[in-house]
Formats: structure tokens, sequence, C-alpha cells
């Protein structure tokens, strides 16, 4: 785990400005991934800041602020994956052996367009909850939490082709999993007892791309941050009730 990891972590999942780094190397992405919940904490951050600022207008505000800080902050990166795999599970609902030649395709249909416009109105009513509740905080370990299921998604689920899900399995370590899953459990336990369920999410997102298409892809992972943001927000929503 070095700087510079932490640095190609932060240009990979995020825009947020960062030092200029030499030349980058083959893999490189993939071996920065022991700093994707670092990564997704400061996501989480900015979001929370964005949130609570929006908050002085009224709670709708806020969770506006915040819905479009983590759009910004992320480039939309995630909610793309999210629309072209609701396109490849609609479009080969049918014949599943479509599924990556649909998911590849740079065009996006009905089924991506809809995933993505219910991803967001979620997302905001959401936040509106915990924006009212005073529950901003909690968003920098949803995020987190997000990230750190792209590490254990791509080391227990078979990836799915050549591209960015196999090149991400070859560069997660185990141990370092561990680590962040220990650091996140505690931080959890004081403060959103409710984001432990990230230990249940994680793994039925595995269960179901494993059963589902038989492995995971980039966007696969992008589509399971998605999921997993959604779902935790939810958890909290329904126990701060």
């Amino acid at each position: 785990m070095s700087v510079r990891g932490l640095i190609v972590a932060i240009q990979f999942l995020t825009r947020l400005p960062t030092p200029r780094l030499s030349a980058s190397e083959p893999g490189e992405p993939a071996r920065a991934s022991d700093w994707f919940p670092v990564a997704g904490a400061l996501i989480g951050a900015v979001v929370a800041v964005s949130a609570w600022a929006g908050a002085h207008f009224g709670p709708w505000t806020g969770a506006m602020f915040g819905l479009v800080a983590w759009v910004l902050v992320t480039g939309a990166l995630h909610l793309d994956g999210l629309g072209d795999v609701a396109d490849g599970l609609g479009g080969a609902h049918r014949a599943p052996g479509r599924f990556l030649e649909i998911v590849h395709d740079p065009h996006i249909g009905g089924f991506g367009v809809t995933a993505i416009a219910l991803q967001l109105i979620a997302k905001l009513v959401l936040l509106e909850a915990i924006v009212a509740a005073s529950q901003v905080a909690a968003l920098v370990l949803v995020a987190a939490w997000a990230r750190w299921g792209t590490l254990v998604l791509g080391k227990i689920v078979p990836p799915l082709g050549e591209g960015l899900g196999r090149r991400l399995a070859a560069g997660i370590d185990w141990r370092v999993a561990g680590l962040h899953g220990v650091v996140l459990v505690g931080a959890s336990v004081m403060m959103a007892p409710a984001l432990l369920g990230a230990l249940v999410i994680v793994p039925a997102l595995a269960v179901y791309w494993t059963s589902r298409v038989g492995g995971i892809t980039g966007d696969c992972h992008g589509a399971s941050i998605e999921i997993t943001e959604t779902l935790l927000l939810v958890l909290l929503v329904t126990l701060m009730r």
C-alpha cells in the first residue's frame, strides 16, 4: 500500500484533484484497489459536507446538494455501470449468452435509463430523511463500505470476460480487505450500527452475480457499488426510525 496507490485509487474512482504522477504502469488501477475503501470514505466525506451545507436551507435542499455532489465527485462512473448492467440483464432475459455483448455496447437503452433514474430518485428521497435526522456523517461509511464490497466481490466471484473485473481480481489482497473490514466494522459500531448490514449485502451480491450471469465484470462492480450504497441508506433510514 503506497502513497502512489492511494493517488491512483482516487484518480480512478473520483474526480477529485490529485498530484500529477509519472506515466502509469500496466495494471496500476488494479494494484491500487487496496485503497478503494479509503477513496470511498473521501467520496462519502464530500457528499456529507455538501448535504450538511445544503441542510441550512432545508432537508430537501441538503439532499439535492448531497446527490449532486455524489454524481459529480464520482463522475457518474458507477451509475454508468448500473445502466449498462440493467440493459444487459433486461436485454438478455431470454438469451443469457448476450449479456456481455449488450453490456459492452456503448449505447444506453430503456432498461439502463430507467435504472439510473430510479437510483437517483431513491438516493434523493433517502438522503432527505438522513439530512432531516442530522445523520450525514454516516455517509462517509456508506461510501467506504460500498468500495470495500468491490474488494470482496473481486476475490470471491469469478471474473467474466477479459475486462476490468479480471484485472481487479488479480490485484486484491485478502489481508488488506480484511483490515479495511475490521476498521469499518469498528467505525460502524460507534457511528451507525445499521451499516453492518454491508456484511450481508455484499455476500448476497456475490451469490447473485455468480448465479445470474456466472461471474462479474467492471460494470457489475459499478452496479454493486450503487446497489450497496442505496441498500445501506435504506437500512440507515429504517433503523433511525
